[in-house]
C-alpha cells in the first residue's frame, strides 16, 4: 500500500448562461489570459526601466498575442494531428481559430513568437531582435508556468505511473478499463515549478546584469534550460498521441532539440564575437 493524491477538480469554474448561449468559464482559459495580462505588466516595468515608451509594449503585446494563439493551434495540428490537415483541408481552419482553444503546442507558439519578434524589431531599429527577445522571454517563462497549472486543472499532460507519495490519481481522466486507479507523476507541477524558477532567474539576470550582458545571452541560456528540461521531463510523461508509441523520442523531445541547438548557437556566436572584439 502507498499513498497518493486524488485529483478530481473540475476544469470549469462557472457556467455563464446568456439566453440560449452557454459559456463555460474554465481554469485553463483564466490562467492563459492571466499569463498574458501579468506578462504585459512585467514588460511595462522592463520597458520603463530601459526608458522605452509604453506604447511599444502595447504594440509588442498585439504581435505576441496573435502569434501565440495561431502558432500554438497550428503547431498542435501540424505536430500532433497532421492527418486531420490532410483529410479535412477546409474544416481545420475553423477549428484553428474558434474557441475553446484545447490543443495548444508550445513549440508552435515558440516559432510564431520568434517570427513576431522579427516583424516587430524591423519597425523598431532602436530595439534589435535579440534585445527584444531577451526582454520578452522573461514573461514568457512565467506564462509557461500558468499554462502548466492550467493543464493540471484540465487533468491533461500527466506523467507515467509512480509509487512516490506525491503521485496524482487523475480521476476525471481514468477510463473504467484502466481501473484500479494508478498514481502518476504530476508532471504539470514539475514543469510549473521549473518555469517559475526560470522566470525568477531570468528576471534577476536582466535586473542586475543587463548592462554587461551581450544581447542574446538571456535568450540563448533560456532556450537551452527550458527546452533541455522539456526534453528530459518527457521521459516521465505519457505520449500525447498513439503514433509516438513507436518512436524512441516523442514529438515534444524531437521538437525541443532544434530549440536547444539554437540556444547553443546563440551563445557560441556571442562568445566568438566577444573574442574577435577583444582581439
Amino acid at each position: 500500500m502507498y499513498s497518493f493524491i486524488e485529483w478530481n477538480i473540475s476544469p470549469e469554474i462557472y457556467t455563464l448562461t446568456v439566453g440560449d448561449l452557454t459559456l463555460p468559464i474554465a481554469w485553463y482559459g483564466l490562467l492563459f489570459a492571466s499569463g498574458f495580462i501579468l506578462g504585459q505588466q512585467i514588460l511595462f516595468y522592463i520597458f520603463k526601466k530601459e526608458q522605452k515608451p509604453a506604447t511599444d509594449v502595447q504594440s509588442l503585446t498585439i504581435y505576441i498575442s496573435i502569434a501565440t494563439i495561431i502558432g500554438a493551434r497550428l503547431g498542435h495540428f501540424l505536430f500532433y494531428e497532421w492527418p486531420l490537415l490532410l483529410s479535412n483541408p477546409t474544416e481545420w481552419l475553423l477549428v484553428l481559430l474558434i474557441p475553446p482553444f484545447r490543443g495548444l503546442a508550445s513549440h508552435g507558439a515558440t516559432l510564431a513568437i520568434i517570427v513576431a519578434i522579427y516583424l516587430y524589431a524591423k519597425k523598431k531599429p532602436e530595439q534589435p531582435f535579440l534585445w527584444v527577445m531577451d526582454r520578452l522571454i522573461i514573461p514568457v517563462t512565467l506564462g509557461c508556468t500558468f499554462i502548466r497549472i492550467g493543464n493540471l486543472f484540465n487533468s491533461e499532460i500527466y506523467g507515467i505511473p509512480t509509487t512516490l507519495p506525491w503521485g496524482f490519481v487523475f480521476i476525471r481522466e481514468t477510463e473504467p478499463s484502466l481501473l484500479p486507479l494508478v498514481p502518476r507523476h504530476p508532471t504539470q507541477i514539475y514543469e510549473a515549478l521549473f518555469y517559475l524558477s526560470l522566470f525568477a532567474g531570468t528576471f534577476l539576470l536582466w535586473r542586475y546584469k543587463r548592462h554587461v550582458l551581450p544581447y542574446g545571452f538571456i535568450s540563448g541560456l533560456t532556450l537551452i534550460l527550458l527546452f533541455g528540461f522539456r526534453f528530459f521531463i518527457e521521459f516521465l510523461k505519457n505520449n500525447q498521441t498513439d503514433f509516438e508509441n513507436n518512436h524512441i523520442l516523442n514529438m515534444g523531445q524531437i521538437l525541443s532539440i532544434p530549440a536547444i541547438i539554437t540556444g547553443i548557437v546563440i551563445l557560441f556566436l556571442i562568445n566568438r564575437h566577444k573574442s574577435s572584439v577583444s582581439t
